[in-house]
């Protein structure tokens, strides 16, 4: 039953074509086919241990607005698979009442429980406006079934903070050889940090030390253990990288003239399937225009991110959030805003694709 399911909504996911790279868009989410949504914001996809994908994104209401600005935001689901030819039909997971609203998914999968740790942001704008609390839910079904929220945003926040501007970073974070659970939290006024949890979810941590400049970042664990956070920088015009060789304790930062960025959550992964599993091939999706969101790209790094490849272009128009995984296939999937916010679509490149 559920593959027929997914093999009759593909119906429902428009099919495009890129002129540009010549890849296949799924429309996943748009607000043009549904007219009772202003626009759906912000992608996020991973993947399972059996190969299912999971895509996430906010479904804003009332308006295209963030987080301190709509009173109805919620996050919604699609799954697939078959990588990612055929979808599932949108699910709600979190829909709080009229006035509380959640924004930002971000995913971690832990492979060592399989569990999915789906974050995001959450403020009651009518009782405590521009309050930012930090949730998330799980599912140990790869997304059928989810938990009620946990809250920890006073376990990944500081003295201090309560009233500060501050937020899980959109997309995902990761889960590294150990078993640690990794991803990023920007407070506009104090930096970003790496947060995470080394008991899989039972007790969180913040880093003490921010990396700087950085607003929504990535990170990866390198061969050696090292950190490395790839960073968003504003009315820069590029984007920057930290490193660090004792878990978050300080921080090397990099200038990354070659990657450049109007200022946009990108997303960054280690591609660890097949012959490359030990290998040191990063890759990165993010927008290369250094003014605009516009034209999205991807590259490569085969020296764990000291030098970048020239970027191969996925679309050429008008882009903006991604979010990428690696499909049980070995193909990489990419999920991403495209069109000025109105479509939010999937496409999937070989590795063959990005290196050549």
């Amino acid at each position: 039953m559920k593959k027929l399911l997914l093999i009759l909504t593909i119906f429902f996911s428009y099919v495009s074509y890129s002129q540009k790279s010549n890849l296949k868009f799924y429309d996943l989410f748009s607000s043009k086919e549904n007219t009772e949504v202003s626009c759906y914001r912000i992608p996020s996809i991973i993947t399972t241990m059996n190969g299912d994908l999971i895509v996430a994104i906010d479904e804003r209401v009332p308006s295209c607005g963030d987080l301190k600005w709509s009173r109805d935001i919620n996050i919604v689901i699609r799954r697939s698979n078959d990588n990612g030819n055929s979808w599932s039909v949108i699910e709600r997971v979190i829909d709080y009442p009229l006035g509380k609203s959640a924004s930002d998914p971000s995913m971690i999968f832990d492979r060592i429980i399989n569990k999915i740790f789906l974050f995001y942001n959450y403020m009651d704008l009518d009782n405590e406006k521009d309050v930012y609390y930090l949730k998330y839910v799980t599912s140990s079904d790869n997304g059928i079934t989810w938990s009620k929220p946990v809250d920890i945003t006073n376990q990944i926040s500081k003295p201090g903070w309560e009233k500060d501007f501050k937020f899980i970073t959109s997309g995902r974070g990761i889960q590294t050889k150990n078993g640690d659970l990794l991803h990023c939290l920007v407070n506009l006024q104090n930096g970003t940090h790496v947060f995470g949890s080394k008991d899989h979810g039972k007790t969180w941590f913040l880093t003490e030390i921010p990396v700087q400049p950085g607003d929504e970042s990535k990170i990866v664990e390198l061969k050696d253990g090292t950190w490395m956070v790839n960073s968003r920088s504003n009315n820069k015009g590029i984007r920057y990288s930290h490193t660090s060789s004792n878990k978050g304790k300080d921080w090397l930062t990099k200038e990354e003239n070659d990657l450049i960025d109007p200022g946009c959550n990108a997303s960054f992964i280690k591609y660890n399937y097949g012959k490359y599993k030990r290998k040191a091939l990063l890759v990165l999706s993010n927008i290369n225009n250094s003014k605009t969101r516009k034209e999205i790209v991807v590259r490569y790094s085969l020296d764990e991110g000291k030098n970048w490849s020239k970027p191969k272009i996925v679309y050429s128009g008008e882009a903006a959030y991604s979010s990428m995984t690696i499909l049980k296939n070995g193909e990489i999937g990419l999920f991403f805003e495209k069109d000025n916010y109105t479509k939010n679509v999937f496409t999937s490149f070989s590795l063959d694709w990005l290196l050549n």
